[in-house]
């Protein structure tokens, strides 16, 4: 009864998103410069990423896959699974089994032909060795119709010196650890996300969905947006939605 149940939904949700409107014009405002819609994503993975900030992000973008032709890459050092877990056991302080894995379907040596490329955060954009990661970027970044960083993603994106001269936001409660990190970006807060040409930034976590939900509306259209948001029963907040920047003390750029 539960997978018949689990079934009929999924169907259902299937049949609304595939009911919008196919041949509505997309508003693409935001890649203006570019002449077609982003087919190819890719999701960087690293250990002890912030779930949320990868799926939240992706389910959205699942369920426009019902109405357009799109492909997801899961890109990663090796084609090992990557885990949740803390990268220092010291940080499993209650030695919890927790954790889940998620399986690359590439490696940073495939040249892949991407139009958009995100990157979640998590604690584990404080551990070492990512220089692997931010090479990738450093050398994607200027090829991608969009680049998407959630959460302390912008971390990586920092670093590879993606961010300079744009406007941008991150985390508001890492919020001196990632600006440090891109001094010559133009950090602002309040913002819940922030769009800047084809730069595409978000706040804390949940701020993923807000983010990828203005993205759809972008580059696919409101009809879609709608239906996407329904099918999900999310209700997006605005860009400059952002009480996480009082409760962490963090004061208005004005940038």
């Amino acid at each position: 009864m539960r997978l018949s149940l689990l079934a009929t939904t999924a169907s259902a949700a299937a049949a609304l998103i595939a009911g919008t409107t196919p041949h509505s014009t997309p508003n693409t405002r935001s890649i203006a410069a570019n002449t077609t819609l982003p087919v190819t994503f890719g999701a960087v993975l690293f250990q002890a990423m912030e779930m949320l900030d990868l799926i939240g992000p992706i389910d959205a973008l699942q369920l426009v896959a019902y109405n357009r032709h799109v492909n997801l890459h899961l890109i990663a050092a090796t084609l090992d699974p990557v885990t949740t877990a803390p990268v220092s056991p010291s940080s499993n302080t209650y030695n919890s089994s927790w954790w889940p894995t998620f399986q690359p379907t590439n490696t940073f040596d495939d040249d892949l032909d991407l139009d958009v490329l995100i990157l979640p955060g998590g604690p584990g954009v404080r551990a070492p060795g990512l220089e692997p990661i931010v090479e990738y970027v450093r050398k994607h970044a200027p090829r991608v119709k969009c680049l998407v960083t959630i959460c302390t993603g912008a971390s990586l994106a920092a670093r590879a010196g993606a961010l300079d001269g744009r406007r941008v936001t991150t985390n508001k409660a890492a919020w001196g650890l990632i600006t440090a990190q891109a001094p010559l970006a133009k950090w602002v807060s309040p913002a819940r996300y922030v769009v800047d040409g084809n730069v595409w930034t978000s706040s804390g976590v949940t701020s993923g969905l807000d983010l990828i939900m203005e993205f759809i509306k972008q580059v696919y259209g409101e009809e879609l947006s709608t239906k996407v948001a329904t099918i999900m029963e999310f209700v997006p907040h605005a860009a400059d939605w952002d009480p996480f920047a009082e409760i962490n003390g963090v004061e208005p750029t004005n940038n």
